[in-house]
């Protein structure tokens, strides 16, 4: 990366350097927030039956225990991420994490499935407001170049494994304890932070205070209302129309007018953004060719890997019969394969570019995938799982830890918070788009093997096999986009 493109010196570098001997806690307090909220996504799916149990949830209802959080963090991040550049980010991820840590106590403590369900809401709106803030933060306090690449491909890793951590951690915490351990574990770990961030973090002053000419009034007009209402709205309908799609399927007349309606949202709110003084999305952010391709990869890019999560986790337990814990350990391996990868990305992004790396990450996830659309009833975890695992953990780290330095490296500070919340909303609904796409195949194949006379077994590998080769081919479409990344001017 260039040093060109960081903001070496600005306003807001004196209160940078000032905490210096208290910045070693900055990165931890920053990535262990990232790691409550990734662990939320996958410490759930593991502990719905026992859930189920104590809550009486209904078959139907069970599912909104994830979606309840899924849509209200999808729909908010964009907001979270501008109002933390005119408010503060700092301001915005301490209220974040503490909004978070007290709905995750008070979800534990659920006797009700609405209890339960309004806690997942909260959670959502606390993560909106911390996760798009962590990123503009390391921002903030990591000016150097070399030091900011460093945190950021740490923070990828985090951010990465705490799906695969969440699994784990998950079945540990529902066997060995209850459900409800699955929320409690967040309340220490947000006491922590929201001890430890004003202490360590700096409290870079909010874009709409700084620089000349704006004053109290600018600061209320700043947060564009209208592109608020109409992003979440957007976003949220998205969300919701993929999320009903991958139980319904696609015919289904409300996911229809809910996607219709979202993107009519989002059409409205990229008109507004074009007119609006502060906008809520900057679209500045999309004239740099590499920051505006890996957006678009981070859109298409979970559409395969978290169908690769979601597809594994049932094979592990309906075809080879593993527990949660057992589930969540098979994932172990391809964790560590993933963070490790990540620890090189600061020596390898100025060596080799982010075309070659996203390139060849790219590679060994299709690889990975063909591998596992060879899957069978038969088929072993040691000779059929581990090595395509392997690939797939090894390919996300080099494909997509490069991609949060090209967002978020050569952003300008006063578009940060806005930066790191696109680029996790484009994260958000590529999942839940990945998912509800994939799902629908993995339904259509299922009935078509079991009206074949196939066992219950054999037609839902057959359905997997089917969603596997879907999600290779929006891994090949990762790779088109990755093959147009430019190398920076110099390393």
């Amino acid at each position: 990366m260039t040093e060109r493109t960081l903001p070496a010196a600005d306003s807001l570098a004196g209160r940078q350097r000032r905490p210096r001997r208290r910045s070693r806690l900055a990165l931890p307090v920053i990535v262990t927030c990232q790691l409550m909220i990734m662990l939320d996504v996958t410490v759930m799916n593991v502990a719905l039956p026992r859930i189920q149990a104590t809550l009486h949830f209904s078959p139907t209802g069970l599912s909104w225990v994830i979606n309840a959080y899924t849509l209200v963090f999808g729909g908010m991040l964009l907001l979270g991420g501008r109002a933390g550049d005119l408010l503060g980010r700092r301001r915005m991820f301490v209220g974040g994490v503490a909004l978070f840590t007290a709905a995750s106590l008070a979800g534990g403590l659920a006797t009700s499935a609405a209890w339960l369900l309004a806690a997942r809401v909260a959670q959502g709106l606390g993560g909106a407001a911390a996760a798009p803030n962590t990123l503009a933060l390391i921002t903030s306090t990591f000016t150097e170049p070399r030091e900011r690449v460093k945190a950021l491909a740490i923070f990828s890793g985090i951010a990465s494994g705490g799906f695969t951590i969440g699994l784990i951690v998950g079945g540990l915490l529902t066997d060995a304890l209850s459900w409800r351990w699955v929320m409690f574990i967040n309340v220490p770990l947000g006491l922590a932070v929201t001890a430890l961030a004003p202490r360590h973090l700096p409290a870079p002053e909010p874009a709409a205070e700084s620089g000349a000419g704006r004053g109290r009034g600018r600061r209320r007009a700043g947060l564009d209302l209208p592109g608020a209402l109409t992003a979440t709205g957007g976003v949220a309908g998205l969300v919701y129309a993929f999320i009903r799609a991958a139980t319904e399927g696609w015919a289904d007349r409300v996911v229809l007018g809910t996607l219709a309606a979202g993107l009519a949202l989002i059409a409205a709110f990229l008109l507004i953004e074009t007119r609006a003084s502060e906008p809520l999305l900057p679209l500045r952010l999309f004239a740099d060719r590499n920051r505006a391709m890996a957006y678009l990869n981070f859109f298409i890019g979970p559409l395969a890997m978290f169908g690769m999560f979601f597809f594994l986790t049932q094979f592990l337990q309906e075809i080879m019969g593993l527990g949660p814990l057992a589930t969540g350990l098979a994932f172990l391996p391809m964790a560590v394969v993933m963070f490790t990868m990540t620890r090189f990305i600061p020596r390898l992004l100025p060596k080799l570019g982010p075309r070659r790396m996203a390139v060849t990450g790219t590679l060994m996830m299709v690889a990975g995938l063909i591998w596992l659309t060879q899957v069978g009833e038969g088929s072993a975890y040691a000779t059929g799982l581990l090595a395509p695992m392997i690939l797939m953990g090894a390919g996300v780290g080099l494909a997509f830890s490069p991609l949060n330095v090209l967002v978020m490296s050569t952003v300008a500070p006063r578009d940060a918070g806005a930066a790191g919340g696109a680029l996790q909303t484009m994260q958000q609904v590529g999942a839940s788009l990945g998912l509800a796409v994939l799902v629908t195949i993995f339904g259509h194949a299922t009935r078509v093997a079991a009206a074949h006379g196939a066992s219950a077994q054999h037609a839902l590998v057959a359905g997997m096999s089917h969603a596997f080769v879907a999600s290779t081919i929006f891994a090949l479409c990762t790779l088109a986009v990755a093959t147009t990344f430019r190398r920076p001017d110099a390393a």
